[in-house]
């Protein structure tokens, strides 16, 4: 499933990438129009810019689940919620919050079985977070498939997030197996970057990654060691149903 969300990523950034080299080189408004005097010096083409479903002005919620890919030695899972608001039809604001549930995964397992002592890897499991973000959304795309037309946006978002987390520095750096977790709470840099397909006027479903850094105490092999800090990043992906007032 982590391998199938990651590539479904891939493809959408290369396309997203190839559309947007497009739409710089032939961007136009919806009133534009282009002369092919190639065609004909007396006529005029239009370019069909318009758009069938609008963003400004209209509230969004949006409810859905995913996973967290980013934990070496963790999996994880979320459920996200979002509210938002469009207040210009490429210009908006969101808010998200999301909680994961992350336990130990198989490499953390294999690790702490190697060697006769086994070894104790360090991670940190995200509980939750809540974020708000600027949004940004100039592209749409219109795909025609089996007849049927599929419209889309691309929206961008940029923000802070409080991020809650979990780890095992106690059992890293005193006695291995000790059950102690210690939780901390961080401020960092939130952005998002999503598609939204439109089923109709009022419901969509959207694919999102979003992504939290943040700045934490770096695991101590030694106890009386001075802590050092370093950027820590979560990345979850996440599918979920929306709804426009």
């Amino acid at each position: 499933m982590k391998k199938l969300l990651k590539r479904s990523f891939l493809f959408l950034s290369f396309y997203l990438t190839v559309l947007l080299g497009s739409s710089i080189s032939t961007m136009g408004a919806e009133d534009d129009t282009y002369s092919f005097s190639w065609l004909d010096p007396d006529k005029e083409v239009f370019v069909l810019q318009n758009r069938k479903y609008r963003k400004v002005g209209r509230l969004h919620l949006n409810l859905g689940i995913g996973l967290t890919p980013s934990g070496a030695f963790v999996d994880s899972k979320n459920i996200q919620g979002r509210v938002g608001y469009f207040f210009k039809e490429a210009w908006g604001f969101e808010l998200i919050y999301s909680k994961n549930d992350g336990e130990e995964n198989a490499t953390a397992s294999s690790l702490r079985n190697e060697g006769s002592s086994g070894s104790v890897p360090f991670r940190r499991i995200v509980n939750n977070y809540l974020g708000g973000m600027v949004l940004w959304s100039p592209f749409y795309a219109k795909i025609n498939t089996f007849n049927k037309i599929i419209y889309l946006d691309w929206i961008i978002g940029l923000g802070l997030a409080k991020l809650e987390e979990t780890n095992n520095i106690v059992e890293f750096t005193t006695t291995p197996g000790n059950a102690t977790e210690t939780t901390l709470t961080h401020t960092g840099l939130i952005w998002d970057t999503g598609l939204k397909f439109y089923l109709n006027q009022n419901f969509d479903i959207r694919m999102d990654l979003t992504v939290v850094h943040y700045k934490a105490n770096k695991a101590k092999a030694d106890v009386n060691a001075e802590a050092k800090s370093t950027y820590y990043s979560n990345w979850d992906l996440a599918l979920s149903l929306g709804y426009s007032f």
